[in-house]
C-alpha cells in the first residue's frame, strides 16, 4: 500500500499531531550535555520505544528520570500544554499519582534546543515511575474499576484547566475519526477495510448528531495499558499515570473510550466485559451522563479501529518504528470485529447494571426526622 500523506483535513491533523515526518533520532551525546548543564543529571542513558519522542530512562545511581525529546515538528507550545496539565494537577490534586515533572536549575520546566535546520526541540525531565506496566498484568475486574476510577479522578481534577493550545488539532482524537474515512484506502485486506466502513457508518449515525452538545474539557487523552503503572500492593492498585502526549480539549466521554478500547475482545466469549468493568470504576469518581453513555462503546470502537488504519499508515512511512507500532495493535482487527459481534444496545445494558449503586433520596417529609 501507499504510504502517501493524507490530503485535507486529515492531512492537518496528522501534521498538527507531529506524524506526517519520518523519525529524526536525537544525539545522545547532546542529551548527556543538556542534563549536565541543566539539570545537574548524570548518569547511563537506556533508550526506550516510544511513537515519536525521543525518550530515555535515565539512570544515576540514585534516583531514576525519564527524559523526553520532541520531535522536530511538536510546536513548543503543545509540548507547553502537556507539562502544564502535569503541574496543574501536582499543585491541585497531588494525591492522584500522576508522574511529576523535574525543574531545571533555574526553575524552568523545560529546555529548547534548536536544530540545524532552524526547527526547534523541546527536552523535559520527569520523575521516573518504578512497576509494571498495566499492559504486562492481568487485573481482575476489581482492579480494572480501580484503573477506571483513577481516570474518573484524573478528569475531575482536570475540569477547571485551560491552555492557549488545548484546542489544538489531534488525530487520535475520536471527535475528528468521521473526518479521517481516507485511511481506509491505506488498508490493504478487504476485510478489514469492511470492518473499518462498518464502524464508520455506526459512528456517523450515533455519535456525530450529538458531537456539539458532549460535555468538553481537557482530558488526558491516551489512558491505554502503556500509560498506566500499576501497585499490586498499593490501595489504588495504580502507581502512576504517565506519558500526557495527547492531552487535548475534547468531549469528555473519549478519556475512557481510549482506555475501552483497549479492553474490546476481552474475554473472546464476552467481548465487552473487561471494558465495562472499567467504566463501572470510572464513574465511582465521574458519573457519565444518561444521554452520553450509549456512545461510550461507539466511541470505543471508533478509536480501535482509528489505531489499526493509523498504525497501518505509520509502520509503512516509519520503518524504524514498525515493530514498536504493530506490536501495539497487532489485535486491533481482531477485537473490532469482536466488539461488533454484540449489539449496541446490549452493551449499553451492561454498563448501565454496571453502575455504582446511587443511595435513594429520601422520601417527601423525611428530611431532618
Amino acid at each position: 500500500m501507499n504510504a502517501s500523506p493524507p490530503s485535507g483535513s486529515a492531512q492537518r491533523l496528522f501534521a498538527e499531531s507531529g506524524l506526517e515526518s519520518s523519525h529524526e533520532s536525537i544525539d545522545v551525546v547532546v542529551v548527556r550535555r543538556l542534563l549536565d548543564r541543566h539539570y545537574d543529571l548524570d548518569g547511563r542513558l537506556q533508550a526506550l520505544a516510544t511513537e515519536k519522542d525521543d525518550t530515555f530512562r535515565l539512570r544515576t545511581g540514585a534516583t531514576d528520570h525519564l527524559v523526553k525529546v520532541s520531535p522536530p515538528d511538536e510546536a513548543q507550545e503543545v509540548v507547553g500544554l502537556q507539562t502544564a496539565a502535569m503541574r496543574y494537577l501536582e499543585r491541585t490534586a497531588p494525591e492522584l499519582p500522576v508522574q511529576r515533572v523535574k525543574l531545571a536549575v533555574d526553575g524552568r520546566d523545560c529546555v529548547v534546543i534548536e536544530t540545524d535546520d532552524g526547527r526547534s526541540r523541546v527536552l523535559r525531565v520527569f520523575d521516573f515511575v518504578e512497576g509494571a506496566l498495566w499492559a504486562q498484568a492481568k487485573p481482575d475486574r476489581e482492579q480494572l474499576a480501580r484503573i477506571g476510577e483513577i481516570l474518573g479522578r484524573v478528569d475531575v481534577a482536570l475540569e477547571g484547566f485551560a491552555h492557549p493550545a488545548d484546542q489544538r488539532g489531534l488525530v487520535w482524537d475520536v471527535r475528528h475519526f468521521h473526518d479521517l474515512t481516507e485511511l481506509v484506502e491505506h488498508t490493504a485486506n478487504g476485510e478489514h477495510r469492511a470492518l473499518a466502513e462498518r464502524v464508520f457508518r455506526l459512528f456517523e449515525a450515533t455519535v456525530v448528531p450529538s458531537l456539539a452538545d458532549l460535555e468538553t474539557q481537557v482530558i488526558h487523552g491516551d489512558f491505554s495499558p502503556y500509560n498506566v503503572v500499576i501497585d499490586d500492593q498499593g490501595d489504588d492498585y495504580v502507581a502512576g499515570v504517565i506519558d500526557f502526549g495527547d492531552t487535548v480539549r475534547s468531549a469528555v466521554i473519549f478519556d475512557p473510550a481510549v482506555a475501552m478500547a483497549n479492553l474490546v475482545g476481552r474475554p473472546p466469549e464476552q467481548p465487552w466485559r473487561e471494558a465495562c468493568a472499567f467504566v463501572a470504576g470510572y464513574e465511582r469518581a465521574r458519573p457519565i451522563k444518561d444521554r452520553e453513555l450509549p456512545l461510550l462503546p461507539v466511541a470505543a470502537l471508533a478509536r480501535l479501529t482509528l489505531r489499526a488504519l493509523i498504525t497501518n499508515w505509520r509502520a509503512e512511512r516509519v520503518p524504524e518504528r514498525r515493530d514498536y507500532l504493530l506490536a501495539h495493535a497487532q489485535d486491533d482487527w481482531i477485537n473490532v470485529e469482536r466488539g461488533l459481534a454484540v449489539p449496541m444496545a446490549d452493551v449499553v445494558a451492561q454498563l448501565r447494571a454496571g453502575r455504582p449503586a446511587v443511595d435513594p433520596l429520601p422520601e417527601s417529609g423525611s428530611v431532618g426526622s
